[in-house]
């Protein structure tokens, strides 16, 4: 009696590669806001930032990931992932940089 095995999807080089972009992309959203909270009192030391002030960083940076999180997920449908993906990259990079170069707190908010 010959047993038969079930057959195993094969995926794509494709697919491999969109999924290590995503677990990737993952990865960074989680650590980006680890980071956040673990950059607080440098945040505080080297800006000169007051309580009042690292909390509003805190809340800027919830606030607007909680904002923008449904309306792409919405515009990723509409306008393809793909290039939603993209311009998330390139504005989650520019962010990134702009509050590196950030010269106060307040630039930061």
């Amino acid at each position: 009696m010959v047993s038969q095995m079930a057959e195993v999807p094969r995926t794509s080089s494709r697919q491999r590669w969109t999924l290590v972009l995503v677990c990737t992309a993952v990865f960074m959203l989680l650590l980006d806001i680890t980071v956040v909270s673990v950059a607080l009192p440098s945040i505080q030391r080297e800006l000169g930032a007051s309580l009042s002030d690292l909390q509003w960083v805190s809340a800027a940076y919830a606030l607007v990931l909680a904002v923008l999180l449904l309306p792409a997920a919405t515009l990723g449908d509409r306008l393809g992932r793909r290039r939603l993906f993209l311009v998330g990259l390139v504005i989650f990079t520019a962010g990134s940089l702009a509050c590196a170069l950030a010269p106060t707190a307040l630039a930061l908010e």
